[in-house]
């Protein structure tokens, strides 16, 4: 027999101290589930999508691409007089490893309207309508100019010997780069400029060419650097040259104010996905929804007595049960963590919140005063 545990909150219960209970608004659900067989504790944040003063965001670590924090300390962030975080969850893998890249989301992130990463793959967005979409996304990011430059590049991320990459001040100081050529760009005329968008098409021109790598980032600049083995092959490339810069995206995401890398999809069009060739039991974290409802699920793990975690499949037949019709996987393992209304609700498995490179999170706007 299968013994379940299911803690339902809509408003501080009785039986507890108040103070131990997170405030929960109208029209959030916090559900946490205790399973004896594996054993599984289960915790679910479920959102009315037809309240329109929630919003979801996504959030970068110390507000640049190389930088890690905690999903409490990127709540904070994101707070403002008429931004009110209410739940978040843990964002897209990353590179965790120490060094000059970590931090560097695998996949797209779109903040507040700003393309900060490309994509790479699945993901998850926001329509400019509202509505959540997920699915394969791919860069067709494009530098043309005079002498037959044309060329394609990636977006602040660790620049290969015969890659060109595109920095931008979301990066952090500087390029960090080592051995590249590297071109200073500033705007040319009148057109977009920064922060930079999905879908837009921007004219550049080169006003400085450097050869040491390193180059600082300033926040009306942006850096084309160009792995050494490619800017051998390159025609020369001098100050006063016009760049043109195309940010197009299959799908288009233009319009897109959040997005974010993801793994797995899970459940699409109510059906799970096939994913038994991934028998694993982690901690795992999941994002769902259906017409009604958005859903923010962890599943903690690694942690015997409590929870073992779950494989794909079994969290998919969770997110089935919940009532998902479209879900897809995220990060996992210590990275796992659910956070609603100031507190940490799961048990995350390193035994505290591991840093992060960013994370989704949901805001409850507030109407502006009228004079």
């Amino acid at each position: 027999m299968v013994m379940r545990l299911v803690v339902l909150l809509l408003c501080a219960m009785p039986s507890r101290p108040a103070a131990s209970w997170p405030r929960v608004e109208p029209g959030i659900e916090y559900l946490h589930e205790r399973i004896g067989a594996a054993p599984w504790s289960i915790h679910v944040v479920k959102i009315e999508r037809s309240r329109p003063h929630f919003q979801l965001v996504s959030a970068l670590a110390q507000e640049h691409i190389y930088g890690l924090a905690s999903v409490s300390e990127q709540v904070e962030s994101v707070t403002g007089p008429a931004r009110r975080p209410v739940a978040a969850i843990n964002g897209d893998f990353f590179e965790i490893r120490p060094g000059p890249y970590q931090g560097d989301p695998r996949g797209v992130q779109i903040v507040n309207g700003e393309l900060v990463s490309a994509p790479t793959g699945e993901s998850f967005w926001v329509s400019p309508e509202g509505q959540p979409h997920m699915g394969e996304v791919q860069a067709a990011f494009r530098a043309t100019g005079r002498n037959g430059l044309d060329l394609t590049f990636g977006l602040n991320e660790k620049c290969d010997p015969n890659a060109a990459i595109l920095y931008t001040p979301a990066v952090g100081e500087s390029t960090r780069t080592t051995a590249a050529v590297e071109l200073v760009l500033e705007r040319e005329g009148d057109g977009p400029w920064l922060p930079l968008r999905a879908g837009e098409h921007y004219q550049a021109k080169i006003t400085a060419v450097r050869t040491e790598g390193n180059t600082a980032l300033r926040p009306e600049t942006m850096v084309l650097s160009l792995g050494p083995g490619l800017a051998a092959e390159l025609p020369a490339l001098t100050t006063g040259m016009t760049v043109s810069l195309n940010l197009e995206t299959t799908p288009d995401l233009t319009g897109v104010t959040t997005a974010l890398g993801a793994g797995l999809i899970l459940v699409r069009g109510g059906q799970a996905s096939n994913l038994k060739h991934y028998p694993h039991r982690h901690p795992r974290t999941a994002l769902g929804w259906n017409a009604r409802h958005l859903f923010l699920v962890v599943v903690d793990g690694r942690q015997e007595g409590l929870s073992k975690g779950m494989n794909y499949t079994e969290l998919s037949a969770l997110l089935l049960r919940l009532g998902c019709t479209e879900a897809i996987n995220l990060d996992g393992g210590g990275s796992s963590t659910l956070w609603l209304s100031g507190q940490v609700m799961n048990s995350p498995s390193d035994g505290r919140q591991r840093r992060v490179a960013n994370s989704l999170i949901v805001i409850a706007t507030e109407p502006e005063e009228q004079p």
